[in-house]
């Protein structure tokens, strides 16, 4: 298999074994093609920590670390013991090794109770990707790290660790019954296709490949602008980031650009608190969708005219009266179906389903006048 189609089967077999969480599956492997990290809030027994960790352990060759934070968790828990050798130096430094600092991919479990000790150099390895060590600030190999609460932060301090994760899920326990009763019937999955870190990084490379095209700029604007609107403020920053994600995502159904379908993922980036998700969610929907509802109404619109037009035991100039007021009624409706073309020209946005909307009104009314 080439490795685009081992990642495809690597999906696929997560989204068998963890049922209902399709979207938050797609954006952790987003996350982990764009190098951005991922936050999972729920109630205990959703698989959270077992989902995060499946993935991880399917990454061959990457340097895993795993760990459960609790308020009395330690910075040498984290980040390693400090190295009698180097004392005797003068030098406060960690042995680092199979620590958070030698990880490519991590997971922490619980990770808002992370006390002050830890907090600023964890800060500073997730966003910047360097860690403090004694004399020396040294890059670190770090990927993606997952993160996963039962709860959101509630002390200030915690803010800036909350926003350094671009990608923002809350799961709950399955919805369905019959996908209930398929998570109780599954067998144990014989299969377990992994990736090596260098096919990994093979796909980072075709991710950051994937063209953005203008119009999916201009869409992020309109996006931020509707938003701002209701006062649902995401920073400069996280907009910029998005870019990267939206290209992995687009990347993993093998596509070479950003379409305007990648843009709806922006729902589980731009809200702050979960009660925000829906408005963010109908926000982008309405301003993505909305010209494609107008033109569908203005479709079923001119079908109903004409089927009025065409009414049973009509006179002969009842009926031409019908047909000439179909015609200036369709005629009006193709001059808002160019309104709105233009208007989605203008934006960037896919043309084909109005230019077949436009031609069917258009087959209507040649249709309605060959009838006179």
């Amino acid at each position: 298999m080439t490795t685009q189609e081992k990642l495809k089967k690597l999906r696929e077999e997560l989204k068998q074994i963890f049922l209902e969480r399709a979207d938050l599956i797609d954006g952790a492997l987003a996350a982990l093609l764009s190098s951005h990290h991922v936050l999972i809030i729920g109630p205990p027994g959703t698989a959270k920590s077992m989902l995060a960790d499946e993935l991880c352990r399917r990454i061959e060759g990457a340097n895993y670390y795993q760990w459960l934070l609790t308020r009395f968790t330690t910075p040498e828990e984290i980040f390693g013991a400090v190295s009698l050798k180097a004392l005797e130096q003068d030098d406060y430094r960690r042995v680092t090794s199979h620590k958070l600092p030698d990880a490519h991919i991590a997971f922490l479990d619980e990770i808002f109770k992370a006390n002050s000790s830890i907090l600023n150099a964890l800060l500073t390895l997730i966003n910047e990707r360097l860690f403090h060590n004694g004399k020396e600030i040294t890059p670190v190999p770090l990927l993606t790290l997952f993160g996963a609460s039962n709860e959101l932060p509630e002390e200030e301090e915690l803010t800036a660790l909350y926003d350094r994760f671009l990608v923002r899920f809350v799961v709950n326990y399955i919805a369905e019954d019959f996908r209930f009763l398929r998570m109780l019937e599954a067998p144990p999955q014989s299969e377990r296709t992994c990736l090596t870190l260098s096919e990994l990084q093979e796909l980072q490379r075709g991710a950051r490949d994937v063209i953005i095209p203008p119009h999916a700029y201009r869409s992020i604007a309109d996006i931020r602008r509707e938003l701002n609107k209701k006062n649902l403020q995401a920073s400069d920053r996280r907009y910029r980031q998005c870019l990267s994600l939206l290209q992995a995502h687009a990347f993993l159904d093998g596509g070479k650009e950003i379409q305007e379908k990648n843009l709806f993922f922006l729902e589980h980036v731009l809200w702050r608190d979960p009660s925000e998700h829906e408005q963010v969610r109908a926000t982008i929907r309405d301003l993505l969708l909305g010209y494609e509802q107008e033109i569908t109404e203005l479709l079923y619109e001119s079908r109903e005219i004409r089927e009025s037009a065409v009414q049973p035991g009509q006179s002969s100039d009842e009926r031409a009266r019908a047909l000439i007021e179909l015609h200036t009624k369709l005629r009006n409706i193709l001059t808002k179906v160019d309104q709105i073309m233009e208007r989605a020209k203008r934006l960037g946005r896919p043309l084909d389903r109005v230019s077949s909307v436009r031609s069917e009104i258009e087959h209507l009314q040649k249709e309605m006048l060959e009838q006179f």
